[in-house]
């Protein structure tokens, strides 16, 4: 086994065989799990922001959506993967200060993960899995080599999407 590659907030990793794929403390920010199972490639984007408008600094592709997703595609495919066969699984999106917010209003993590869904609808990736919502960090594994994911928090502890 080669190991467990971090991918950090606003960050974005493409892996292949055995390698396992990592994001830790996910709130509000959604993971973004792509896996073709044919060749055994992977990758992992840790969204933070569900629109460029949000953020003064927006040069970085893995801050949101609609830049991360298909610069992960892209990387995939530079490993082999076919965009025909990637399918997609989103994890987070909670609403962590849910109680702060002004009722009614559309949480942070609500943003994300709508916002990851159009995008991958645009890409034509099919979501197959999600694990989003509630108001409990997550820690996410994407097992490349047969694209298992293992979500874990101390909250509700592990289960596998």
């Amino acid at each position: 086994m080669t190991g467990e590659i971090l991918v950090r907030v606003a960050d974005l990793r493409a892996g292949s065989g055995d390698e396992v794929l990592v994001t830790v403390g996910l709130g509000s920010c959604v993971a973004v799990l792509l896996h073709d199972p044919a060749v055994k490639v992977g990758g992992l984007a840790h969204v933070l922001l569900p629109s460029p408008a949000l953020s003064r600094k927006d040069d970085n592709p893995a801050k949101f959506p609609q830049t991360a997703i298909p610069r992960l595609l892209e990387l995939m495919a530079a490993r082999g993967a076919s965009g025909r066969r990637v399918t997609a699984r989103l994890v987070g999106g909670a609403s962590m200060f849910a109680s702060l917010a002004a009722p009614g209003t559309i949480q942070m993590g609500e943003r994300n993960v709508v916002a990851c869904r159009q995008t991958l609808n645009q890409h034509g990736v099919a979501l197959v899995g999600e694990a989003t919502g509630g108001g409990f960090g997550r820690t996410v594994r994407l097992r490349v080599a047969d694209g298992r994911v293992e979500i874990s928090s101390v909250a509700h502890g592990t289960q596998i999407l």
